[in-house]
């Protein structure tokens, strides 16, 4: 494949891979106030919706590795793309609480046994033997510029649809900013699945021979290898810290102070990380290798997250909130580079990459389904600066926890090199 071509694929899976999770997620991450004032949501009943979701998600990751071993990947992710786009439709109709909740259910089928197997192999077999750092890092760095970059138009594209001063804007004047929102968001990602069709090769590996050897020999041979256990605990641990990064809007509005677009800029603040944490840790994992790397990554992460859990931070502390959050920010996406990343160095077989990816995310993900109503639970029953330092200590202990994890995956592959 020539460097053009390359470019090009790696182009489309960050586009794409960004793109599917806009409307899901990546909405509510920016605009989590408004949306709650909008769908007349408190932070729990919000989080029963991620929580459905994350259920879905769970038998979705397990029965889509297969599929992701088995089909070309461009064809999958198209097609989770366009359904997932579809989703948008309904909730710009702002639809009840039961609707939204089948909503996201949906989305949990569409975004992960249509798309999620099939954008890690891929990424993968992008990255070869030896750069699989650098492939991981630019494929979450360059989703995280991507988000950035939409989180920062979807802002100004809200202010603008606001009046002057956003805190006279009426309940209807949200509604139809945010309803617009869904609508660019959705037109996005439909746009997302022709860039794949057109950039991704057609003659996808798939196809092969040895991979179209699916049987449950292959699960079986995957799930006996320690190291695919520990990556699993290490995904989990990792993303208790991403779910919680959904807060730091809330956080800024409710214990800093800022009104709801001020609030929204300051979430945004953490999308702009992400690239440079992401890209950054996957060329130095390729360095010195990407165990080590997470180790470090988790420590960052737990520092960061232990002063949020403190109280040490007040109304009006901006400058304290904002490098707090730039370093916790920087944990959670480094990790998120690294953590398919550490693949190669666990010796799973390219072969089973699509089963491998199933099965750690079975549990690694598993915050999909704990972390939105733990979160709300916690925000409800504590009001104001209390509920959000609960949250931090939750994912401080799972930072520890992942540092663990990542020390002992280190400790086996060593023994078995």
């Amino acid at each position: 494949m020539s460097d053009a071509r390359r470019g090009m694929s790696i182009t489309a899976l960050i586009i794409a891979g960004e793109s599917v999770f806009l409307l899901p997620f990546v909405m509510a991450r920016v605009f989590r106030p408004t949306l709650l004032e909008v769908f007349d949501l408190n932070n729990l009943e919000l989080g029963t919706a991620f929580s459905v979701y994350g259920v879905v998600a769970m038998a979705a990751y397990f029965f889509g590795g297969p599929l992701a071993d088995r089909f070309p990947a461009r064809i999958l992710l198209a097609v989770a793309l366009v359904s997932t786009a579809a989703g948008g439709l309904v909730m710009m109709t702002v639809p009840s609480l039961s609707t939204l909740v089948v909503l996201y259910a949906y989305w949990g089928i569409t975004t992960i046994a249509l798309f999620w197997a099939p954008l890690i192999r891929a990424t993968r077999q992008w990255g070869g033997e030896d750069e699989q750092g650098r492939a991981f890092g630019l494929l979450d760095g360059g989703r995280g510029l991507l988000a950035a970059l939409m989180g920062s138009m979807m802002v100004l594209l809200f202010a603008g649809l606001l009046p002057a001063d956003s805190e006279t804007a009426s309940l209807a004047e949200r509604t139809e900013a945010l309803r617009r929102i869904i609508l660019v968001l959705s037109a996005v990602t439909c746009a997302a699945a022709l860039l794949v069709l057109l950039a991704l090769p057609h003659n996808d590996p798939a196809q092969d021979g040895e991979r179209r050897k699916l049987s449950l020999q292959g699960v079986a041979r995957v799930a006996a290898m320690p190291s695919v256990w520990l990556q699993a605990a290490i995904i989990l641990c990792a993303y208790v810290g991403f779910k919680a990064i959904d807060d730091f809007s809330l956080y800024a509005n409710q214990v800093v102070g800022l009104d709801q677009v001020d609030a929204a800029k300051a979430g945004v603040v953490s999308l702009w990380v992400r690239p440079f944490a992401a890209i950054g840790a996957g060329l130095l994992a390729d360095r010195i290798g990407a165990s080590t790397m997470t180790a470090s990554s988790f420590a960052v992460l737990a520092g960061g997250s232990l002063v949020l859990a403190s109280g040490l931070i007040g109304a009006g502390m901006l400058w304290m909130f904002l490098l707090t959050m730039v370093c916790c920010s920087m944990g959670i996406f480094a990790l998120r580079g690294l953590y398919f990343a550490i693949m190669r160095e666990g010796k799973i077989p390219m072969a089973y990459t699509g089963t491998a990816v199933g099965l750690v995310s079975v549990i690694g993900y598993t915050p999909d389904v704990f972390m939105g109503p733990l979160m709300g639970y916690l925000l409800d029953q504590s009001p104001g600066a209390a509920g959000h330092q609960h949250v931090f200590w939750v994912v401080t202990g799972f930072a520890l926890l992942g540092l663990i994890a990542s020390l002992s995956f280190a400790r086996v592959i060593r023994k078995t090199d």
